[in-house]
């Protein structure tokens, strides 16, 4: 408890719902220079969206058009140094998408086109995570990797459970509070097995590249050694953060514990795949329905849009929809994707919806 509590010591944003901006720190710099984020509509409300642009400002989908591994021969057209050893390959570029301490569960919308980040809505609300003492908000920066994804009709051998159609889920422990659009690059540590209502859904333990402490960080045991009862704190936290909602208790595979990084990349390598084959139309995508994009006689066609802010966009979008990507049937370019993102309500909503701010003390 101790230890837990010197890591909340550490404090907490002022902003209650959302931290935003481009405030990375000397530490992101590089990876920052590449991506930039652009905001449509108020933060903490459903018409919220934040889009990804690359270096020469153009729209990108960060869930498909952001390189997962940072030694990619180039991110966005620009040539990527050589990695100089082992542990640089194995660096990974992170989307961060919920600041430590903060409550509103922002998420990238994987059935959207251009995948911007929104805020999580169920059953007509907003999504907060409660705050289960002694915890505060999520508990680490969190996140995802690019280019990856849990195939909801694929068994994992591991867990003998189905994916949660979502790309893999990152707990970044460094020391700062990065922000919601942040691109880190991150080393890998271990993985977490959540079993999340029947679902498989790996958590990544990673701390950010440009962190002070980085150095001392190869593998899952350096977490034990020199951040004492943070593994600890993440398994409590994901068992108990539904409990308030009034669901049970999240179950984990091999009975919680935490994989080492050498496990967490054959994790990682697996639903990188699992992403390709999305991409190229190899597999159901579930939830993720895809739909091609068809130009006759230079003009886009429609094709059953269904769906709300981007049916009046001038071409059919698909949640797989990419401008990077050469080889995908779903690839559009610079000017559709602008087209589809201004088709987004910039203005701002007078309404925001910020959850009180309250305490769960749940007895065992």
């Amino acid at each position: 408890m101790s230890a837990l509590l010197r890591l909340l010591r550490t404090g907490a944003p002022a902003a209650a719902c959302l931290r935003l901006g481009t405030s990375a720190g000397t530490g992101s710099r590089r990876a920052m220079a590449l991506y930039h984020t652009e905001e449509r509509g108020q933060p903490c409300s459903q018409n919220y969206r934040l889009f990804f642009k690359n270096v020469t400002g153009h729209y990108i989908s960060p869930f498909h058009d952001i390189p997962l591994k940072v030694n990619s021969k180039e991110e966005n057209g620009i040539p990527m140094k050589k990695a100089r050893n082992d542990e640089y390959e194995n660096l990974f570029n992170m989307i961060v998408e919920i600041p430590r301490w903060t409550n509103a569960k922002m998420e990238i919308a994987t059935k959207e086109p251009m995948n911007p980040i929104k805020q999580y809505v169920k059953d007509g609300k907003l999504r907060y995570v409660a705050n289960i003492f002694p915890y505060k908000g999520y508990i680490w920066n969190y996140g995802t990797l690019p280019q990856t994804w849990e195939d909801p009709h694929e068994k994992d051998k591991s867990t003998n459970c189905f994916g949660d159609n979502d790309p893999i889920d990152v707990c970044e422990i460094g020391s700062k509070i990065l922000s919601c659009g942040e691109v880190i690059h991150v080393k890998i540590l271990g993985i977490l097995a959540l079993i999340d209502e029947g679902e498989t859904d790996w958590k990544l333990i990673a701390i950010n590249a440009n962190d002070p402490e980085a150095s001392k960080f190869h593998d899952i045991d350096d977490v034990k050694k020199f951040k004492p009862g943070y593994l600890e704190a993440t398994l409590n936290w994901f068992r108990l953060y539904k409990v308030p909602d009034g669901k049970p208790e999240n179950q984990f595979a091999f009975n919680g514990e935490f994989k080492n990084k050498a496990f967490a990349l054959e994790v990682i390598k697996s639903t990188h795949q699992c992403w390709k084959a999305l991409l190229m139309k190899k597999c159901n995508g579930g939830a993720i329905n895809c739909s091609r994009i068809h130009v006759q006689n230079m003009q886009v066609c429609y094709i059953g849009v269904h769906v709300p802010w981007w049916f009046a966009a001038p071409i059919n979008p698909s949640p797989s929809t990419n401008v990077q990507i050469s080889d995908s049937p779903f690839r559009c370019t610079q000017e559709e994707a602008r087209s589809l993102v201004e088709s987004v309500s910039s203005s701002p909503n007078k309404e925001s919806n910020e959850e009180e701010q309250v305490w769960h003390f749940l007895g065992k």
